[in-house]
């Protein structure tokens, strides 16, 4: 007898009645949605109102968002520059009350003995400030901020003191808050770039922020939204503490929502790996972004962009040396060693390798999970690649069972039923799981076969009647991070 789902099995009525079942219509397995989430701070000028979801399609209309040289719009920017494909949703925090912003001075001295440009850097953007011979120290001084004040997109503002500080620039942070701290201030770059002859440039870096907006508050703004791919602007140890307590709940078996968080932090080598060896949440990987000249808040948006978009293509693939676009790479003299990012992979902070060209590529996206439960060393959830397979995993087995499977009636291995009858038994889910595992394997997610179907258990429980366990044991594929070889020679 078959089972049907609208058809009643008393009907009177004559003619012909026809339902459709898509149970089986879908094949393969489903595609991964890289929605994702933006969170960082918004100016007062911004049209959206703050801990709102807003969709950001163009840079620009987070520019109208947010306010222009918010950290926010330039995130969206730094994001859209790599991505601008997947689904993008942004949350605005304000300004924490009572919070001072970040400033610094940069005091010339001259005047120049020869005409040329100041190549000046603020947050990884160049700005040209041309001097002409002979041109006095207030002269300059009044340049340089009329140069930044039109670069209206930066994340600071300019303004020259009263005499007798008329040759001093003060720059002061759009929004206020520690990462104003972080903008990079600086001049001469990259090879070759100098002051005018006679010009001297004395730059005091951004200090002073103080006070950061509580992420707590985004939460219950997102709810249970699916967001695969979380940036924050934001990063310290009690932010990240907060993130991973969210994440882990959202991981957790009752909400089942794979989000990742991607963040960036500056520093040292000391600093980061003091830093990182705090933390121990597989769901969050900060980039360490050493001395690169790039906001760190704008450095997270790039590398949550590079990260999401790829590993939604391929959840298993390394992220090794895909680019960071829109990295400024530090100074050659300022990149770390490679026994320097060695140490910081030891501490919770994911790399990247600048080249020749200065193009800056991922070394390797770590997490900063490093201990068990126990305290122990731990590699389980190193990998960022692994946390996007096992999620993929289980959302995929989730898809599967929940499609094959929507209405059945459940009976035991054995149980004699006619053809066309919609139960399910045990059995009939393991082979629909091998099937699936058989996927995974085409796809280059999981390997070994014969283990995953001695170990598979999928079993009718013994304390409810409507329920089926499973004990999915994937062999999950790795990646070919080095290569090791002795060169025996002959003479």
């Amino acid at each position: 007898m078959i089972s049907f789902n609208t058809i009643p099995a008393d009907i009177r009525t004559p003619g012909q009645h026809i339902e459709f079942d898509s149970s089986r219509a879908v094949s393969g397995l489903p595609p991964i949605e890289n929605r994702v989430l933006l969170i960082g701070q918004m100016l007062a000028t911004g049209s959206a109102d703050a801990l709102t979801l807003q969709p950001v399609v163009e840079p620009n209309q987070a520019v109208g968002l947010f306010g222009r040289g918010s950290m926010l719009a330039r995130m969206a920017a730094a994001y859209k520059n790599v991505d601008r494909y997947s689904e993008v949703v942004a949350i605005g925090l304000d300004d924490a009350e009572g919070a001072t912003a970040a400033t610094s001075t940069l005091t010339v001295t001259g005047p120049a003995t020869a005409a040329g440009d100041i190549a000046l850097m603020i947050a990884g953007v160049r700005i040209p400030v041309t001097v002409a011979n002979a041109a006095a120290a207030v002269t300059i001084a009044a340049a340089i901020a009329a140069a930044v004040t039109a670069a209206a997109d930066l994340p600071v503002t300019a303004a020259v003191g009263d005499a007798p500080n008329d040759h001093v620039v003060t720059l002061t942070a759009r929004n206020k808050g520690a990462a104003g701290n972080e903008i990079d201030v600086r001049h001469s770059h990259y090879a070759g770039e100098a002051l005018p002859a006679g010009v001297g440039l004395a730059i005091v870096g951004m200090a002073g922020g103080a006070g950061d907006p509580d992420v707590d508050d985004v939460w219950a703004v997102i709810g249970d939204q699916p967001f695969r791919t979380m940036v924050f602007g934001l990063i310290d140890a009690a932010t990240a503490a907060k993130i991973k307590a969210e994440l882990d709940d959202r991981w957790g078996e009752a909400r089942m929502l794979e989000s990742v968080a991607y963040c960036a932090k500056p520093g040292t080598q000391g600093t980061l790996a003091a830093f990182g060896a705090a933390l121990n949440s597989e769901l969050l990987t900060i980039l360490g972004t050493g001395l690169s000249p790039s906001w760190p808040a704008e450095a997270a948006a790039i590398y949550g962009a590079v990260c999401g978009y790829y590993t939604a293509i391929d959840p298993a693939r390394p992220t090794q040396t895909l680019q960071l676009t829109g990295l400024v790479a530090p100074r050659v003299e300022d990149q770390f060693t490679g026994a320097q990012r060695e140490a910081l992979l030891h501490d919770g902070i994911a790399t990247f390798a600048p080249d020749t060209s200065g193009t800056c590529r991922i070394e390797r996206s770590i997490t900063t999970y490093q201990t068990d439960a126990f305290g122990l060393e731990d590699v389980a959830w190193l990998d960022l690649e692994t946390v996007t397979t096992l999620g993929y995993l289980r959302a995929s087995l989730r898809t599967r069972i929940a499609q094959k499977f929507p209405r059945m009636k459940l009976a035991d291995d054995g149980t004699r039923f006619g053809a066309g009858q919609a139960i399910v038994t045990p059995k009939i889910i393991r082979a629909e799981i091998i099937a699936l595992f058989r996927e995974w394997e085409d796809a280059g997610l999981v390997e070994n076969l014969d283990q995953f179907i001695t170990d598979l258990i999928v079993e009718r429980s013994t304390t409810d009647v409507n329920r089926v366990n499973a004990l999915v044991p994937p062999d999950i594929v790795n990646q070919f991070r080095s290569f090791a070889a002795a060169i025996q020679f002959r003479l």
